[in-house]
């Protein structure tokens, strides 16, 4: 039926502004100088952006349910839209809890909301393959982040805000290093330079808006019967409530296994300018470049991923994601070239991007698709968790010890471990159906 690759394109069209919240490491810098934060407190407005996108995406499942996909994805790219456009306004004169409340809460909702309502949309339009229809239309969020970023680092904007926030840190790292006095003063980026940089946040908001309420306006769910090659999309008999997923101990085996694969990835993406930098030596704008490609692994992942899952299934996918990442943690800190930095990146990436494409798949396979939204809704809660952790022992292990090396480590053991859960993940008893209707529409 073409009105599901239809759908898809929407769906993924509706991922690509909402995504561009994985663009934040290209902001850290110039955040951090121009206002002189913290790492952490720079970080917070990612890690929060995060947690609120796990609470957006339950409220958005649950609205989904009742007011449909399309609703739901219009007031996400919305609330999106409108975080970033506040944080362009106020955060220069409210300072950095202005900008934790703007990008990181109304924002991060507003993320979550769109996010479940185009994966809720399209995943059910591919019954026969729910790994490749999820992960299709996850992709979408996956790119957002380098399509977005190769935008914004082409202006001139964020170009002089880049370079002289990279003087900056370099000038008060030499100064650390030295034991010296560090003169701020002399670094401190100028007002307009500053000015110009939050202007970005706001003309990305307004764009944000227009462009997903356009493609939310495409989202919507199969009829009631469609099937694909005899695979119905609506197993309404066979579905869980939220409340009997919650009964199930196979729903915290997928909460964990989502929870730690994105505490893994994101731990380097919240600071991959930095981490990359302080591997390899080389200056921020080579690095900026060079992440900035790396970040379309992150999208490919997901579909890839999701692919492969529908050919030899979720348990070994799952358990190949976190092996791969093992090794990668375990020699990243050994590594100082550039290119071989940018490799561990693009496989990390891969496989932080395939864990999402996955796992809607995972939790659809396990507790059917009629209620959806909100039990994937929950599962995504996961992500928002780790999006709080994760930067935030990264930035802590950098404030403390002064290099980001020490959280690696820690990380390759906790995905050693985490191989387990997806081995031991069964799918819930299958309880007996009722006769379904014989009308069934089928997919051309």
């Amino acid at each position: 039926m073409r009105n599901r690759w239809l759908v898809a394109f929407a769906g993924i069209m509706v991922m690509l502004g909402p995504g561009a919240l994985y663009s934040y490491s290209l902001f850290t810098q110039p955040l951090l100088a121009g206002f002189e934060w913290t790492t952490t407190e720079t970080t917070w407005g990612f890690a929060l952006a995060n947690f609120f996108l796990g609470l957006g995406g339950v409220l958005g499942g649950i609205l989904a349910y009742r007011l449909g996909t399309r609703s739901v994805a219009l007031v996400g790219v919305t609330l999106w839209g409108l975080g970033n456009i506040l944080a362009g306004y106020g955060t220069a004169s409210f300072g950095v809890e202005w900008l934790w409340i703007t990008y990181g809460v109304i924002g991060g909702l507003g993320c979550g909301m769109a996010y479940i309502a185009a994966v809720t949309s399209v995943i059910k339009w591919f019954p026969e393959a729910r790994g490749f229809g999820g992960g299709l239309v996850i992709m979408g969020f996956g790119l957002g982040a380098p399509i977005y970023g190769l935008v914004i680092r082409s202006l001139p904007a964020f170009a002089n805000a880049a370079k002289a926030a990279a003087a900056f840190i370099s000038a008060r790292t030499a100064a650390e290093m030295s034991q010296s006095a560090f003169n701020a003063a002399q670094y401190a980026l100028k007002p307009d330079v500053i000015a110009n940089f939050m202007n970005l946040f706001t003309y990305s908001g307004i764009a944000f808006i227009v462009f997903g309420c356009i493609f939310a306006f495409a989202l919507r769910e199969p009829p009631y019967g469609f099937s694909v090659h005899g695979f119905p999309s609506n197993d309404d008999e066979l579905s869980y409530t939220t409340a009997e997923m919650l009964g199930s101990p196979q729903f915290y085996l997928l909460w964990v296994m989502l929870f730690l694969n994105v505490t893994a990835g994101i731990i380097v993406i919240s600071n991959a300018t930095g981490i990359m930098q302080e591997l390899t030596a080389v200056s921020a704008p080579v690095v900026i470049a060079t992440y900035a490609y790396l970040a379309f692994f992150n999208g490919f992942g997901r579909l890839f991923w999701g692919w492969l899952s529908d050919r030899i299934g979720r348990r070994l996918s799952y358990a190949l994601i976190f092996g791969i990442q093992v090794i990668l943690f375990f020699f990243l800190g050994e590594l100082h070239s550039l290119a071989a930095v940018a490799a561990v990146y693009a496989i990390v990436l891969l496989c932080y991007g395939g864990g999402f494409g996955v796992m809607p798949a995972f939790n659809a396979d396990f507790f059917g698709t009629k209620h959806f939204g909100a039990n994937y809704g929950l599962n995504i809660t996961a992500w928002g968790c780790a999006g709080l952790v994760g930067p935030a022992f990264v930035s802590t292990v950098k404030d403390m010890t002064g290099s980001f090396a020490g959280a690696l480590l820690p990380v390759a053991i906790m995905l050693l471990v985490a191989i387990i859960f997806p081995l031991i993940s069964d799918k819930p008893r299958i309880r007996e159906a009722p006769a379904r209707p014989q009308d069934a529409v089928t997919a051309a």
